[in-house]
């Protein structure tokens, strides 16, 4: 089992790990271009609009996890199915802190734009998954110096693209 209280990791750097381990680091070196990112500003209201009937939304646990929705299950709502993975591990380690704290519940993903609802659980091999990559996000972020760019299909839509690719030929 990880130390989760030593590592202090966000479900956001995990979504990042998955994403792009360059903004990973960025992000949590306080290089942070989010505040003026159109597609977060789009996230951010689709999630304020969704599930308005929805009592229990948006609880903040240890500083560290926001999930969106917790009700019988732990929900986390999101804009579109392209970053599936991350959205699924990040909802993975939401389900993970809780059961460190003795609470056993299942995930679900919210696409709302694509009416679709994906039911997530904490079976042994997401456990050892999420186990290695909080591990290794620990290895990221102890770096003096940020990964080397690379070239990912959705750099263009990133809040960091600018940073990034500027004065680099792609």
């Amino acid at each position: 089992m990880v130390n989760l209280d030593e590592l202090k990791t966000t479900g956001l750097q995990v979504q990042y790990f998955i994403v792009c381990q360059r903004k990973l680091w960025l992000y949590t070196h306080q290089i942070q271009f989010e505040q003026d990112s159109d597609q977060v500003l789009q996230g951010k209201i689709l999630h304020e609009q969704s599930y308005k009937k929805k009592n229990n939304k948006e609880f903040l646990i240890d500083n560290l996890i926001k999930i969106d929705i917790l009700d019988d299950y732990v929900g986390e709502v999101k804009s579109s199915s392209r970053m599936e993975k991350a959205d699924r591990m990040q909802l993975v380690y939401y389900l993970y802190v809780l059961k460190n704290a003795g609470i056993n519940k299942i995930g679900k993903l919210h696409y709302p734009k694509e009416k679709r609802v994906e039911e997530v659980s904490l079976e042994e091999a997401n456990v050892i998954e999420i186990e290695k990559i909080i591990k290794e996000i620990g290895i990221v972020i102890r770096n003096d110096t940020p990964p080397r760019i690379k070239k990912l299909p959705y750099c263009s839509k990133c809040a960091y693209y600018s940073f990034c690719w500027v004065g680099e030929e792609e």
